[in-house]
């Protein structure tokens, strides 16, 4: 797996990590390529050592079964009669957990997930809603043009119509979102089987009394200071003046 640069991305991840006052909004949107490197086919090996590459593996019920009716809505373009009993190979499994780790490093080591933690979601509509109310909610207005903006991003990038999409939804204690004060999250891989590609779209709100991730945005304020110091670091007369490092 590799990490695929988009500057859209990073640029629309930057605008949707806030402070709300009440909480703060982490998260990223990336994009990793499927082919697979030298390392990368020595842990598939080791994978496959459980199962064939092409083995079904179930997958636990969507979330959305619970809120909206399947039948309702469009569905993923691996559509299957009964998304209670969806089911994803083996090699698709790897790719998700291979992107969780890729993105986590060195943080958390999903090595160990199985197919019970992931689910494939029936609708692209219902993905796309319960992302869009998540980040309303902590943007504000703001997210009323920046959205669009953002969905046109991955569509360029994945190709949604193309896409199965998956989330990944652990126990309590593999969940690198259940820190204290954690208020929302979200992980959600579009999968683009054609151009071998996952977007990978994870956020997360928790409480600023939490403590949790002050650092982050700390990081990204220092970036955006740097940024401005740089510009400053030259006079009129276009003369560098030393910079603070």
């Amino acid at each position: 797996m590799k990490l695929l640069e988009n500057s859209s991305f990073e640029a629309l991840s930057s605008r949707l990590c806030v402070e709300t006052g009440e909480s703060r909004i982490l998260g990223r949107i990336e994009s990793y390529s499927c082919k697979m490197a030298g390392d990368d086919k020595h842990m598939f090996k080791q994978f496959c050592q459980e199962g064939e590459p092409h083995v079904l593996e179930a997958l636990s019920p969507p979330q959305s079964t619970s809120a909206t009716s399947p039948s309702q809505l469009g569905k993923s373009s691996e559509d299957g009669e009964n998304p209670l009993s969806d089911k994803c190979c083996r090699k698709t499994l790897f790719y998700l957990i291979t992107t969780l780790n890729e993105s986590f490093r060195p943080d958390y080591d999903f090595s160990a997930a199985r197919a019970h933690e992931f689910s494939r979601e029936p609708s692209l509509n219902w993905v796309a809603n319960a992302v869009n109310t998540s980040l309303f909610s902590a943007v504000g207005e703001e997210f009323n043009s920046l959205g669009p903006e953002l969905w046109n991003a991955v569509d360029q990038e994945i190709n949604l119509q193309g896409c199965d999409i998956y989330s990944y939804n652990p126990d309590l204690d593999s969940d690198p979102f259940g820190e204290e004060g954690s208020l929302w999250s979200f992980n959600y891989f579009f999968y683009n089987k054609k151009l071998k590609r996952i977007v990978f779209f994870t956020f997360r709100s928790v409480s600023v009394l939490s403590g949790y991730g002050r650092d982050c945005l700390d990081n990204e304020l220092d970036m955006e200071l740097d940024d401005e110091e740089e510009m400053d670091g030259f006079t009129e007369d276009r003369c560098p003046r030393a910079l603070c490092v």
